[in-house]
């Protein structure tokens, strides 16, 4: 069996870390903390109609008062009914909510939706119209 020179095996650990990195930015944002987050993304709802939801999680909770995950992190009860006391923080929405709309369920656009924009509403205050949210900035 041959053995490498010492070139060769330096070329070969940077290529791998090389790929290694690139696999780590590929990796889509559901693997991302939420304190990094900046955008409500869904790779399930492509393609996109329009620019992904600006909302920086931490910093919109903070302004909001929002201090309990279940808030928007909610579960279902045995009856499919919204269960405040259930939280799945890091679940992600598509597990809970399909893409194509379903008998008896809330389908994934229509979830994000009505969660942001009936929370804004009932609070008196956030964006209600789609520029208000789906923006380039």
């Amino acid at each position: 069996m041959k053995k490498l020179n010492s070139t060769a095996c330096k070329v070969l650990v940077c290529a791998a870390l090389v790929v290694a990195g690139g696999l780590c930015l590929a990796l889509p944002p559901a693997f991302s903390s939420q304190e990094d987050m900046t955008h409500v993304r869904s790779e399930a709802l492509k393609p996109h109609t329009r620019p992904a939801a600006l909302f920086r999680h931490d910093e919109h909770n903070e302004k909001a008062g929002i201090d309990d995950c279940a808030t928007c992190h909610h579960g279902k009860d045995e009856n499919g009914k919204r269960d405040m006391e259930d939280m799945t923080a890091g679940t992600d929405c598509v597990e809970c909510h399909a893409v194509s709309p379903v008998a008896g369920q809330t389908s994934l656009r229509r979830a994000f939706h009505l969660q942001c924009m009936g929370c804004h509403q009932e609070r008196k205050q956030g964006p209600l119209h789609c520029t208000g949210c789906h923006t380039t900035s």
